[in-house]
């Protein structure tokens, strides 16, 4: 870390909700040409935690880190296709990176430890675009101090979340605007069919208090006991668990709905160097370490425990019909047919 200064969060004029992390040398002035700029859908806390391995492994490169949602993230690259603003993508879901994929916006770079991610993780086609990191995943998260008030079991699984007792009291990211909310949605197609899943979102639906905006939301407002269940990623609900909140994790008994974390190289004219550096080391030995010291499944296996209150088996609790391409293909239909059935709870903007 000799030689750098690893600043705080600051406020970027992407939107109100963006931030942006920066990395920059004391000694020498920041080197534009060289300087990577990295678009990530990663949480703040994580990307602090894993840039401090990239800083001992290349402390001579120059980062700023720009976050924001996935699907803002994915919107952002397609607009700048024709004047991409961004080096690197870091952390982004795996159905947006297919559409990015798709439209021409990912450059081809297969990182050096590519063939060591498991096949179920990565991009297989001949010309590599993207590849994964880390594996996020449905969880429910309960307040138990409420649902004990409420004198209610904690659910379970999907088939609890249904029940008439919870009417009211559950709330969900809403899957247009939140990958979280997505990954949900697209599981339960993949794992029920797509009939018997919107016969069960309708019935979930009764029960829906709000759709929130925002994948994390729901854990929040679990946590402070104003909504008792939410339905979210594992990742948030695990920390929220760590601070001491009265919550619990629930992983649910029918399997998780899930997508991946993955990493690409922006196709643009000037490639940096420091770019593939960074690409290289996003999928090393020594970030799998990190990543699995804070997420359950990694794309390429460590020797680390499975970080409690996650699942005691979290790769069989994945549900194994999850196609991403399908996901990706049919993701402006499964919105629309969403959007028309169950829209009218979503929080306003």
């Amino acid at each position: 870390m000799k030689g750098f200064l690893f600043s705080t969060l600051c406020i970027a004029t992407l939107s109100i909700s963006t931030g942006c992390i920066s990395t920059s040398p004391q000694t020498s002035q920041a080197n534009d040409d060289n300087k990577l700029t990295i678009y990530s859908a990663l949480e703040e806390e994580q990307i602090s935690y894993y840039m401090e391995g990239f800083r001992e492994d290349s402390p001579e490169v120059e980062v700023e880190i720009i976050m924001d949602s996935h699907g803002v993230i994915a919107s952002k690259l397609l607009a700048e296709k024709d004047n991409p603003q961004a080096d690197v993508i870091w952390g982004l879901s795996a159905m947006n990176m297919i559409q990015l994929e798709e439209e021409g916006a990912l450059k081809e770079y297969m990182p050096k430890n590519y063939n060591k991610v498991g096949n179920n993780f990565k991009d297989l086609d001949g010309n590599v675009s993207w590849v994964g990191m880390s594996v996020p995943e449905t969880a429910i998260v309960v307040n138990y101090k409420e649902l004990e008030k409420l004198n209610l079991p904690i659910p379970i699984g999907y088939e609890d979340l249904i029940k008439p007792e919870y009417k009211g009291l559950i709330t969900m990211p809403n899957p247009a605007s939140s990958g979280t909310g997505y990954l949900t949605v697209s599981g339960l197609i993949q794992m029920m069919g797509e009939d018997k899943a919107y016969e069960y979102m309708d019935s979930l639906h009764k029960n829906i208090a709000n759709y929130t905006h925002s994948g994390s939301k729901p854990a929040k407002l679990a946590g402070s006991g104003e909504y008792p269940i939410g339905i979210t990623l594992g990742y948030r609900a695990v920390k929220q668990m760590e601070t001491g909140e009265p919550v619990q994790v629930v992983f649910p008994k029918e399997g998780s709905g899930w997508d991946l974390e993955a990493n690409a190289l922006v196709n643009k004219e000037n490639i940096k160097e420091e770019a593939k550096v960074f690409l290289d080391w996003a999928t090393s030995d020594q970030a799998m370490d990190r990543y699995s010291k804070d997420v359950a499944v990694t794309s390429i296996k460590t020797q680390n425990p499975v970080p409690k209150g996650y699942s005691k088996d979290p790769f069989n609790q994945l549900i194994k019909e999850v196609d991403l391409s399908e996901a990706s293909k049919n993701r402006s239909e499964v919105l629309k047919t969403w959007e028309s059935k169950y829209g009218s709870k979503s929080e306003s903007k």
